[in-house]
């Protein structure tokens, strides 16, 4: 008897419907899959067969034929168990075949019959609502993940045994309701405060800048300074996520398999911070079937890369096109697929290998040609796509003790929000939404300075040494500094504070 399901494939940060044909016909026992499955669905047919029988139903010994259409696409992972399971059961009229045509399956089978959770699950719900097919039957961890999406019906099962209960009497069971404002309410707060954050109000300055108009940052200075402190509380002062920004990187982690059992949505702004020795594949995605990569895990939010010039050379150079473009495109053999990274990069480095070439109490051990070398893995082409560079003395002693609280991270967030608003209303028409990302067409339309700002911006590209490469850098720094003070017009202090953020354009 041939029997159909209906299931769902991942292919990048998008799902796709699967239709599971089961035909159990006469012939030596045997189970054959077809449709370009990968070897956790062929292993799948040992996960059935036990969960099958420890559930209390009985395994044909016939022949068994599955198959996985689309063919052509290639498929990955154990999310299929459930529903060939369910088309096993149901070409053996062990459960009526009908009941399956108004559901999706999905879910990874143990040997005893439970039903483990899997990944894309979001993507999933998001294909099934725009279908003809409302209901999906996932596991139990995934149903926060699945209720987010209101079009659907899901309905959460924990085995095998469960689910042919809830085919046989649908009726009995209620789909699950999820308080989505609620959820993503309870999951927005930050564990952590710019309020925290002794001295340093140089650099908190300029990372509000950075934030207001989405720049890139690299911070210089010895250790101890309070880098990683600082970025680390970077996405607090960031504006708070919308709905389809919060679904969207939700995807992509969902799909990476890196978000929490019953977390359901991603309500803060991602923090990723990879060690040094990462490889480029892990950074910016890949593998033989295309996974995100850091970059996109750090999807509108922050990308910390700590220790700069101890990363690989080639691996930070991959990093040029998706700064530039938001997005990677990874091309394949079998696919070729586009992974959205929208991200702030923030960089910390020491100004020498020692780490003390610019601290006055410290003296540097590192010869003139090693502190070369080591700025020098850092190349110009990367350092154009950083627009601004702030050094971060160490922490003096008078600061530490300050019994005053310093700024919190939601004063510092409303006045970049209101930044961004200025932003948001001048770029309406150039599909743009921060200064960061105007072109030199856009510069020179909407970076008008004054004379007195003209004649220091020259004054600073002759005698100070600043390159050429750096000019449009700082006419939009600029404009983000102009728009915090709601300025129209670039004033001259604005570009004397964007040329102060400048420093790895300088000779060390």
């Amino acid at each position: 008897m041939l029997a159909k399901v209906h299931s769902c494939g991942i292919c990048g940060i998008e799902s796709y419907p699967v239709e599971i044909e089961v035909d159990v016909s006469n012939g030596l026992p045997a189970v054959t899959l077809v449709g370009l499955a990968d070897t956790a669905i062929r292993e799948s047919r040992e996960r059935v067969k036990s969960a099958i029988r420890n559930s209390g139903f009985s395994w044909p010994q016939e022949r068994i034929t599955i198959s996985l259409a689309p063919s052509y696409i290639r498929k990955e992972g154990a999310c299929f168990d459930l529903a060939i399971a369910m088309g096993v059961l149901a070409a053996t009229e062990q459960i009526n075949v009908m009941s399956l045509q108004n559901y999706f399956l999905l879910g990874e089978l143990s040997l005893d019959g439970s039903i483990r959770p899997v990944n894309g699950i979001l993507p999933a719900s998001l294909m099934i609502d725009k279908s003809q097919i409302k209901n999906l039957i996932a596991p139990v961890p995934n149903a926060k993940e699945a209720g987010i999406v209101s079009g659907i019906n899901v309905f959460p099962v924990k085995s095998l045994r469960e689910t042919v209960e809830l085919l046989n009497s649908p009726e009995l069971i209620k789909p699950y309701k999820l308080d989505l404002e609620e959820l993503f309410h309870r999951q927005s707060a930050y564990a952590v405060d710019f309020s925290e954050v002794k001295g340093q109000y140089l650099a908190k300055r300029a990372l509000e800048v950075a934030v207001a108009g989405g720049h890139n940052v690299a911070m210089i200075g010895p250790p101890g300074g309070g880098k990683t402190m600082l970025a680390k509380r970077i996405p607090t002062i960031m504006p708070d996520l919308s709905l389809e920004e919060a679904l969207e990187i939700t995807k992509i982690h969902s799909v990476a398999g890196s978000l929490a059992i019953n977390e359901g949505v991603i309500a803060r702004r991602p923090f990723r911070a990879p060690h040094h020795s990462i490889s480029s594949v892990a950074l910016v995605g890949g593998g033989s079937i295309p996974q995100p990569g850091e970059i996109s895990l750090s999807h509108y939010g922050v990308l910390f890369l700590d220790e700069l010039p101890e990363f690989n050379r080639s691996c930070l150079e991959t990093l040029r096109q998706p700064l530039e473009d938001g997005a990677i495109r990874i091309s394949r053999i079998m696919s070729s697929l586009t992974f959205p990274a929208s991200f702030m990069l923030v960089a910390a480095m020491n100004p020498c290998p020692c780490g003390y070439y610019t601290d006055p109490k410290r003296s540097c051990t590192c010869g003139t040609t090693k502190i070369q070398n080591y700025m020098s893995k850092i190349s110009g082409p990367l350092l154009d796509r950083i627009d601004i560079h702030i050094e971060i003395p160490a922490v003096r002693y008078k600061e530490l003790v300050e019994t005053k609280e310093a700024e919190a991270s939601c004063v510092i967030k409303e006045r970049i929000e209101e930044a961004r608003s200025i932003q948001k209303e001048r770029f309406k028409e150039d599909k743009i939404f921060s200064n960061s990302q105007m072109n030199s067409k856009l510069i020179k339309k909407y970076c008008h300075l004054e004379n007195e700002a003209k004649e220091l911006l020259r004054v600073a590209m002759n005698e100070l040494g600043i390159s050429a490469r750096a000019y449009d850098k700082i006419l939009k720094v600029s404009r983000t500094i102009a728009d915090l003070a709601k300025e129209k017009i670039i004033l001259a202090g604005h570009v004397a504070e964007a040329v102060q953020y400048r420093s790895l354009d300088r000779q060390w």
